[in-house]
């Protein structure tokens, strides 16, 4: 049994399909199904049952492959005590980001961090918090970067930044002529909302009345980005509310529909997130310090209430 043949079961049990995990593991389809049927013969029993298509895992497939997991991952974590042991931090490193930072976080901190750590490999993915979730704990991803707290048992947060809720208000809103907002002044049918799936909707709705509350009007509107909603409120379909990274490149005639929040300011936590095993965690520590230090300085804000993305319907 070798640690190779395990990371092939594990291709095959996530895919389904040999000549797909074969590929995604860099080898031939005969090479890789040889190394399969070797363990399998070693073992004397059947780990996938290849007459069903997609490929289906045995009962006790089901338990080896929860096991290849925890081997793999602990024989990465040899390679991990060496590396921290010679102070190296580098290799390939993938990390998953949601949507809402995505855009405005990654050009504040990539260019730093390449220049800063050039031996890391930084694979970055924009994908929603469920799929970073179930990434982490597949191992397809090193680390996230999501709004917490998430209240995951498997998942370690790290908070990395605070960022408040700004209100968009156009001319002629019930509220455009406020200088500061309220909590209380917000009703969740008066908000353009980004799409279902969104955390930073769910925080919004959290924010407000809750969805209950929630009537059916003549239309509704949902988007997947900010400058849709900023483009319809000009249109005076209504407000929105706005992370306050993605405020600082609005134009200077949208600034002026800008309004901020009474102390404290509502605001969701960032953090990045990874496997309570902590593999590569100096990556993630190098990580963690060029954010924050970045970040510090774009968001002055101190006195914050954060709003969780969970939802509490």
């Amino acid at each position: 049994m070798t640690i190779t043949q395990l990371q092939y079961v594990l291709a095959v049990a996530e895919h389904r399909n040999f000549t797909l995990a074969a590929e995604k593991s860099y080898v031939t389809q005969p090479t890789l199904s040889m190394q399969v049927q070797k363990l399998e013969d070693e073992l004397d029993v059947l780990i996938f049952d290849r007459g069903k298509k997609p490929i289906m895992i045995t009962e006790v497939g089901k338990k080896i492959v929860a096991q290849a997991k925890n081997i793999v991952a602990e024989a990465e974590r040899i390679k991990d005590i060496v590396d921290q042991d010679k102070g190296f931090i580098g290799g390939d490193f993938t990390i998953g980001i949601i949507p809402t930072v995505m855009p405005t976080l990654l050009p504040m901190f990539l260019n730093t961090f390449i220049k800063k750590y050039p031996k890391v490999n930084l694979i970055i993915k924009e994908q929603p918090t469920e799929a970073l979730i179930r990434n982490i704990l597949d191992g397809h991803l090193d680390a996230g970067i999501a709004a917490t707290p998430l209240e995951i048992e498997f998942i370690k947060e790290r908070p990395l930044y605070y960022e408040p809720f700004v209100g968009y208000v156009p001319i002629n809103h019930r509220l455009s002529q406020h200088k500061e907002l309220g909590i209380e002044d917000l009703d969740v049918n008066d908000i353009l909302l980004l799409q279902d799936g969104h955390c930073f909707r769910d925080g919004v709705i959290n924010l407000c009345k809750t969805p209950k509350n929630m009537k059916d009007e003549q239309f509704k509107i949902e988007s997947g980005s900010f400058e849709t909603l900023v483009s319809l409120s000009d249109e005076g379909m209504g407000m929105t509310l706005l992370p306050y990274l993605n405020t600082l490149e609005l134009d200077k005639a949208k600034t002026q529909q800008l309004r901020p929040f009474k102390n404290p300011s509502p605001a969701r936590e960032i953090s990045l997130i990874y496997h309570k095993s902590e593999l590569k965690i100096q990556i993630t520590e190098a990580l963690k310090e060029v954010i924050s230090s970045i970040v510090k300085g774009a968001i002055a804000f101190q006195d914050v209430k954060i709003i969780s993305p969970l939802s509490k319907n």
